[in-house]
């Protein structure tokens, strides 16, 4: 049976088996968890479909929540990484950061909505944000392309499918200070 573990809220871990060594915070967390050993996820469902992924952390309501058998992913804010469900050594920091992505791996995405719709992509870097009215949001329609960079608000936001691409954006807004 596991040991080291601890399970705080209703429903958080109930299915864990063997794993040891998780830490689940808030409604739901790691509920399908069985084997799957050093992960931490703090908010309502964060990990909640994992069932054998080791060493993920989520911190935020929803945060990789279909996360079923993946490892190695850091993911923070609300709803980040929401539909990685294989991928591995992922980094979503921000909200709604790498929504979409489900099998794409060894991505980092970093800002509000960044790497939104990358769902295959691998090997991806993005730093930027969604700033409402300035531009569009930072490599969010990214869906397939892998091996880009993307730093600044709005850089290759439109994006779809295109490998191996560097974008800068130099957007300055009083209204953003």
């Amino acid at each position: 049976t596991g040991t080291l573990n601890v399970a705080v809220g209703h429903t958080a871990l109930v299915s864990n088996t063997t794993a040891s060594n998780n830490t689940a915070v808030g409604h739901a967390s790691l509920n399908a968890n069985t084997t799957g050993a050093d992960n931490a996820a703090f908010g309502f469902y964060s990990l909640l479909s994992n069932t054998t992924g080791n060493n993920n952390t989520a911190i935020g309501d929803q945060a990789l929540r279909l996360n079923t058998t993946a490892s190695n992913n850091v993911a923070v804010g609300y709803q980040a990484g929401y539909s990685n469900t294989t991928a591995n050594h992922n980094l979503f920091m921000g909200y709604t950061t790498g929504y979409t992505n489900s099998t794409g791996t060894a991505n980092t995405f970093v800002g509000s909505t960044v790497g939104y719709s990358n769902t295959t992509g691998n090997g991806n870097a993005a730093f930027g944000s969604n700033y409402v009215g300035v531009a569009l949001p930072t490599f969010y329609y990214n869906s397939t392309g892998s091996y880009n960079s993307a730093f600044g608000v709005g850089a290759l936001a439109s994006n779809t499918t295109a490998p191996a691409n560097t974008a800068r954006s130099e957007e300055h807004t009083s209204e953003l200070q």
